[in-house]
């Protein structure tokens, strides 16, 4: 059985924009893994997200990236650096929405320390 493609709900949406509007003008990245086939989609929903709280989208649309670990949702730090508090607001929110975000360190993307690099590869 196929899972359903994921997407946020607008209820989600609602949640998420409520809690993010007081993080405005944060710089933001989202990636997604070319290889999962709802990823672009799920992406284009937290673009649609950022956009309505004013946050700076790197390149203003998901970019492809294949990188490992290729699954689930992610964000991306580097080496030295914590989430800036605008993740940590996403970060909380979504798990109020039952949806789990991990935290991986990417160094060679070279995330600046400030920015919010949300990462969408396969359903797990």
């Amino acid at each position: 059985m196929q899972a359903s493609p994921r997407k946020l709900t607008t209820h989600q949406k609602a949640v998420l924009i409520h809690a993010l509007v007081m993080f405005p003008d944060q710089q933001a990245a989202i990636l997604y893994h070319p290889a999962a086939e709802d990823a672009l989609s799920y992406a284009e929903d937290f673009l649609t997200v950022f956009k309505a709280v004013g946050w700076n989208v790197n390149d203003a649309e998901p970019a492809e990236i294949a990188i490992a670990p290729s699954a689930g949702l992610a964000f991306l730090v580097s080496r030295e650096s914590n989430l800036p508090p605008g993740a940590e607001a996403l970060r909380d929110t979504l798990r109020i929405c039952s949806i789990e975000v991990q935290t991986h360190i990417d160094p060679a993307r070279k995330i600046a320390p400030s920015t919010v690099a949300l990462f969408i590869g396969s359903s797990i």
